[in-house]
C-alpha cells in the first residue's frame, strides 16, 4: 500500500561542497518538493525551504555518519526546516492559502507528530524502519501515531466516523492492509473480522483514508517543479559564493614601537590606567582585533595547537547577541603557505547545543588578501571566524579544527588587485577551549516607514553590538501580483559616522512573525559610538518578483520563430521540436525592464510527469552599463551591482516513460524578477 522510494540514486557524497549537494537535492527534487509542499503550499517559502536545506546540508555535512542513509538524514534536516518556515505561515497571502488542497488543510491541523508520521510514510513513502529513525521514536509508537493519526485526518475531512472495532486488533490494521503482518496473525484477524462488523467498518475507514493519502502522493509526483525554481535557488546560492570570494580591501598602516615611547607609556599606566589600550595600538598587528581590544571588549588569548608542522592561535574572541567572533592566526612552521578556516568546514564547535544559540547562522569572513599583515610573511595568515552566539553571560567554546584551507595566490587583475582561486586545503587536528564572555548590545526601537517600488518598507529596531550594527525592518506583501525579495542597502550613519553594509549580512529573520509583513535584518559594520541621536540609512538596489500571467499556445505543426509580446519586450519562440527529448527555444531580447522569467511549458496531457533541463545564456550588465558575457570567465567581486539577463532559454523535456514524446501545448508564464538601483535616504532621530 505504501509507495516505496525510488533509491537508485544515493551516491554518497565524498567531496563536500554546496554544488555536489544542489545536484543531489536537483535530482531528488521532484520527491522533495512533494514533501515540502505539504508543510507550505506556496513558491516563495519553498524556494526558502530548498535553500536553506542545502546550505545546511553542507555546514552540517561533517557530521554525517554512515549509521543512516545520506537520504534519511537528508529528510531529518529537511523535515526540521519545513517545521521552522510552516511556523511561519500566517504570512501567506489569502489566495495562496486558499490555494491548498482539502486534504492539505486536514493535514494542516493535526497534531504534529501525527501529521508527521502520516506525510513520511505515504508522501515521502519512506519505510516504517527509517520514519521511526526521523522522529526518534520506536517502531510500535510510529504504528500508534499512523492509528491515530489517519483517525483524526477522517475527522478532519468532515468525515467524522467512530472507530468501535476492537482496540486489540487495531494495532494490527497498518501492518495488515502492507501485507506485512506475520502469517498466523493475518489469519487471526480475518477470522475475527469475519465475525465483528465494527472491525470490518474500522479496516474499511483505515483503507480509505489510506488510499486517499497514496492518491495524494500520486497526484503530488505529477505535480510539475515549477521553471526556473532550482535555477532560483542556484542563483542565490552563486550569490552567496560570489560574497564569499569578495575580497576585504581595509589596509594597515605601518607603525614602529619604540623603546623610549613603550617606557613613556607603562609610566601612564602607573598613574592613569590607560596603557592597556595605547598598548594595543602600538602592539597588535591585526587592526580590526585591535579596536575591539582598544574598546575593552575582548583581552588577548594566545591559545596554540599544533599539527603537522601547521600551528594555530587563538588570538582573542568576542561574543555578543550576534556572534561569536574568534580572531586567529595560522602558521605554517616548515614551507611558505599561508592557510585560512571556513566556518562551515572543517570547524565545529563540540558544545554547540549546550552553549551556543543553534538557530542562529554564523557570518561569513572572506580572506583578507590586500591587507598588510598578510602580505608581510609568506608563512603566516591572520583572519576572523564567525561562530554562533551564547545562550548565556559566559561559557567556553570546544573549537575543534580538521580542515583549513590554502591561499593560493594568482596574479593581479587589471586593477592591480590580488585574486585568489584553485582551493587546496590540509588536514589535521587542532583543539581549543576558548573562554568567552558575552558583551551586551543596545537595542533602540525605530518608528519609520518608507516606500520603495511602490511597497511599503518598515524599519523597526536597531542593534548596535560591539562585533555588528544590525537593522532590523519589513517588507509588507499585501499588495497583489508584486513583491520585494531581496534589498540591498549601502551604509549606515549614526551620529555622523558613517559603516558599510555588509554584502554577507542580509536575511530573514526567523525570530519575528507579523501578519502581512516579512521581517527581515541586515549587518552593517561595528559603530563605536555614544548614543545615538540621529540616524541615516541609505538604499542601494531592490530585487522584486512581478506576477504578470500570459498563456501561450505552442504547436509543434507550425513553422518558428514566432514572436510575443510580454512586459513591454518582444520575446521569440524560436524552436518547438517533438523528440526524445522535445526541445524548446525561447529567446529574450537583453534591453528589457526585468532580467528572469519565471515559466513552466505543460504538456498535451497535463497528468503525465515531465522532467524539464532548462539551459541559458546570457549577459550581465554592471551599473555603469558595462557587458560581460557570463559564459567567459568573470571576476565577480569586481563588477558593481551586477545585472544578470537571461537572454536565451533552451528547454529540454524528458517524459516519465521511456520512448514516448512530451507534445508540448502551452508556455505558461507567470511573471519575471527584476533589480533597480537606488539611492534614497531614510532618517531617523532617536532623541
Amino acid at each position: 500500500m505504501v509507495p516505496k522510494i525510488e533509491r537508485s540514486f544515493i551516491t554518497p557524497i565524498s567531496e563536500k561542497s554546496v554544488k555536489s549537494i544542489f545536484d543531489w537535492f536537483d535530482l531528488n527534487k521532484q520527491s522533495y518538493y512533494a514533501l515540502g509542499w505539504s508543510y507550505l503550499g506556496n513558491r516563495q517559502q519553498m524556494e526558502e525551504l530548498f535553500y536553506q536545506a542545502i546550505i545546511k546540508v553542507h555546514k552540517q555535512f561533517p557530521r554525517f555518519k554512515n549509521e543512516t542513509s545520506f537520504e534519511t538524514w537528508v529528510t531529518s534536516i529537511f523535515i526540521t526546516i519545513c517545521r521552522e518556515l510552516s511556523e511561519n505561515r500566517s504570512l501567506l497571502t489569502r489566495v495562496e492559502t486558499e490555494s491548498r488542497q482539502d486534504i492539505f488543510k486536514a493535514l494542516d491541523q493535526l497534531k504534529v507528530n501525527e501529521k508527521e508520521v502520516l506525510v513520511l510514510t505515504y508522501l515521502k513513502g519512506i519505510p516504517m524502519e527509517e520514519v521511526a529513525r526521523l522522529l526518534q521514536v520506536s517502531v510500535e509508537k510510529t504504528k500508534e501515531l499512523l492509528l491515530s493519526g489517519i483517525q483524526s485526518l477522517r475527522n478532519e475531512m468532515g468525515e467524522r466516523s467512530l472507530y468501535n472495532g476492537c482496540k486489540e486488533y487495531q494495532k494490527d490494521y497498518i501492518d495488515y492492509l502492507e501485507r506485512t503482518l506475520a502469517r498466523p496473525k493475518k489469519i487471526e484477524l480475518e477470522k475475527h473480522i469475519y465475525h465483528c462488523p465494527d472491525c470490518q467498518g474500522d479496516l474499511g475507514t483505515f483503507q480509505d483514508v489510506m488510499l486517499t493519502l497514496i492518491n495524494l502522493a500520486d497526484k503530488m509526483e505529477a505535480v510539475h517543479v515549477p521553471s526556473g525554481f532550482m535555477e532560483s535557488i542556484m542563483e542565490r546560492l552563486a550569490v552567496k559564493e560570489k560574497q564569499r570570494q569578495k575580497k576585504n580591501k581595509k589596509r594597515i598602516r605601518n607603525v614602529l614601537v619604540f623603546a623610549g615611547i613603550f617606557t613613556i607609556l607603562i609610566g601612564i599606566e602607573l598613574f592613569t590606567g590607560v596603557f592597556s589600550k595605547s598598548y594595543y595600538t602600538w602592539t597588535e598587528k591585526d587592526q580590526e582585533l585591535r579596536a575591539f581590544l582598544q574598546q575593552d571588549l575582548g583581552e588577548s588569548l594566545n591559545l596554540e595547537a599544533e599539527s603537522d608542522g601547521v600551528k594555530i592561535k587563538i588570538k582573542s574572541a568576542i561574543a555578543d547577541e550576534v556572534q561569536t567572533l574568534v580572531f586567529y592566526e595560522i602558521e605554517d612552521t616548515e614551507e611558505d603557505n599561508q592557510y585560512f578556516l571556513d566556518a562551515f568546514d572543517g570547524v565545529f564547535v563540540e558544545n554547540d547545543y549546550k552553549i551556543m544559540n543553534t538557530r542562529a547562522y554564523p557570518r561569513y569572513y572572506p580572506p583578507d588578501l590586500e591587507g598588510e599583515v598578510n602580505t608581510e610573511e609568506k608563512n603566516v595568515y591572520h583572519g576572523r571566524l564567525s561562530l554562533q552566539p551564547l545562550k548565556s553571560d559566559n561559557g567556553t567554546v570546544k573549537l575543534k579544527i580538521t580542515k583549513i584551507n590554502k591561499l593560493i595566490r594568482e596574479a593581479a587583475d587589471q586593477n592591480g588587485i590580488a585574486v585568489y582561486g584553485g582551493m587546496e586545503s590540509e588536514t589535521g587536528e587542532w583543539n581549543f577551549e576558548i573562554p568567552v564572555t558575552k558583551q551586551p548590545s543596545v537595542e533602540y526601537a525605530l518608528d519609520e516607514e518608507a516606500i520603495v517600488e511602490g511597497i511599503p518598507v518598515r524599519f523597526d529596531k536597531l542593534s548596535i553590538a560591539p562585533t555588528a550594527t544590525v537593522l532590523q525592518y519589513g517588507i509588507n506583501i499585501q499588495k497583489p501580483g508584486k513583491r520585494i525579495d531581496v534589498i540591498n542597502f549601502n551604509n549606515l550613519e549614526v551620529n555622523n559616522k558613517k559603516v558599510k553594509a555588509d554584502s554577507n549580512g542580509g536575511s530573514f529573520l526567523e525570530t519575528t512573525y507579523e501578519e502581512n509583513w516579512i521581517p527581515m535584518q541586515t549587518h552593517f559594520e561595528p559603530l563605536f559610538v555614544g548614543k545615538p541621536t540621529e540616524v541615516k540609512v541609505q538604499f542601494e538596489s531592490v530585487y522584486f518578483t512581478i506576477e504578470e500571467p500570459k498563456t501561450i499556445v505552442l504547436d509543434a505543426s507550425q513553422e518558428y520563430p514566432q514572436t510575443f509580446e510580454y512586459a513591454g519586450s518582444t520575446m521569440s519562440i524560436d524552436k518547438v521540436e517533438v523528440g526524445q527529448p522535445t526541445k524548446v527555444v525561447i529567446s529574450n531580447p537583453q534591453n528589457r525592464s526585468y532580467e528572469f522569467l519565471n515559466f513552466q511549458i505543460v504538456g498535451e496531457d497535463e497528468s503525465e510527469i515531465v522532467s524539464m533541463e532548462l539551459n541559458s545564456e546570457g549577459v550581465i550588465v554592471d551599473k555603469n552599463g558595462v557587458e560581460y558575457n557570463m559564459n567567459e570567465p568573470i571576476s565577480y567581486e569586481e563588477i558593481e551591482q551586477p545585472h544578470h539577463y537571461i537572454t536565451v532559454f533552451k528547454a529540454e523535456l524528458h517524459p516519465n516513460t521511456a520512448g514516448e514524446n512530451i507534445i508540448p501545448k502551452r508556455l505558461e508564464i507567470y511573471g519575471y524578477n527584476s533589480m533597480n538601483y537606488l539611492d534614497d535616504i531614510v532618517k531617523f532621530s532617536l532623541e
